[in-house]
């Protein structure tokens, strides 16, 4: 037995371990030094481990949450059909399922990350008030640098918001061509803070989320191919209306195009009666970031129409007047003088 002296700690009297500890070894010492040894490590591991369960549980949740959310059914316009190897509503589907799913990944990201910084939070508290620290000042100390984050950092707070309501929204994804006003292009990237994009020039535009106030996504589920043909004002206009529609049809018909091409081509008639001919308008509904394609393959097919069938394609004219006579001198000029 070690003889114990009078600063030997002795157990509290409702300290379980410490007394079976000194009962086992005969040391109070060491029955002293068991919380430290063995409870407050055991409890912190403990910790640890319902940390990780939480943690995984959050995980499951989220990932059955964006399984959900990436499926569902994009209504469907009752008007025109899709020129595609499956059905009508596959395609409709194909294309707004990698929307809904790249969307419901991106939140899945953003809810994960937010649920791994809470629990360790929450751990780490836990784990410090084990170890009889004093964690009141600590959260109160939280509260005040919140705080003064909040005033002090107005705008990335404001940056943070805006993006995480723009991913909420699904105002844009990475690939979207989109006009933010300041810039537009093609978007790369896309974080909770800013925003990245490539204009077609090549340049890179970095744009904070809190600074967009207005978002044009050319590339959300369908775009339209939107095309003005200018004909001479002597052309027969239900010729060239026939002309269109054929020629638009053969595109609509030809297998290379089959899936850009969504609906059957619309020619909508005049749109405009210019000094230099009349503008006849024609409407395509094509796949995402496909309508720029179509409409370059539609010009080029409308230009080699209108040659094999002799119709003028207008260009700027000017018209002058040349007179046959001397212009007749004015009453009361130097010339009746004379």
């Amino acid at each position: 037995m070690i003889p114990l002296t009078e600063t030997t700690p002795e157990c509290e009297q409702e300290d379980w371990l410490c007394k079976q500890v000194t009962d086992l070894t005969g040391n109070e010492w060491l029955g002293a030094a068991a919380d430290w040894l063995i409870a407050k490590p055991a409890i912190i591991l403990f910790v640890v481990l319902l940390g990780l369960l939480c943690r995984w549980l959050a995980y499951k949740l989220v990932n059955r949450l964006v399984e959900r959310a990436s499926t569902g059914v994009l209504p469907t316009s009752p008007q025109g059909r899709f020129h595609t190897d499956v059905a009508p509503d596959n395609a409709a589907a194909r294309i707004a399922a990698a929307r809904r799913k790249q969307r419901a990944e991106t939140m899945g990201a953003v809810l994960k990350s937010v649920a791994s910084f809470t629990i360790l939070v929450i751990v780490v508290i836990m784990s410090l008030s084990e170890l009889s620290v004093n964690v009141g000042p600590l959260i109160a100390g939280a509260g005040i640098v919140g705080v003064a984050l909040g005033f002090g950092a107005q705008s990335l707070v404001s940056d943070f918001l805006s993006g995480l309501f723009m991913l909420f929204e699904d105002q844009y994804g990475i690939g979207d061509v989109v006009d933010l006003g300041d810039a537009s292009g093609t978007v790369e990237a896309v974080t909770l803070r800013i925003t990245r994009l490539r204009d077609v020039n090549g340049t890179v535009w970095y744009i904070r989320n809190g600074e967009i106030r207005r978002v044009g996504n050319q590339s959300q589920n369908w775009a339209r191919t939107v095309l003005d043909v200018t004909v001479g004002y002597g052309e027969d206009l239900p010729r060239i209306r026939q002309v269109l529609a054929e020629t638009c049809q053969a595109l609509y018909d030809d297998p290379e195009w089959r899936g850009k091409v969504m609906e059957e081509p619309e020619v909508w008639g005049v749109e405009r009666m210019e000094a230099d001919g009349i503008a006849v308008r024609v409407a395509i509904k094509t796949a995402p970031l496909e309508q720029w394609a179509v409409a370059r393959e539609l010009r080029e097919r409308i230009k080699q129409r209108f040659d094999r069938e002799g119709i003028e394609i207008p260009f700027p004219q000017r018209v002058v007047w040349q007179r046959s006579e001397p212009p007749t001198p004015m009453a009361g000029s130097d010339a009746d003088d004379a």
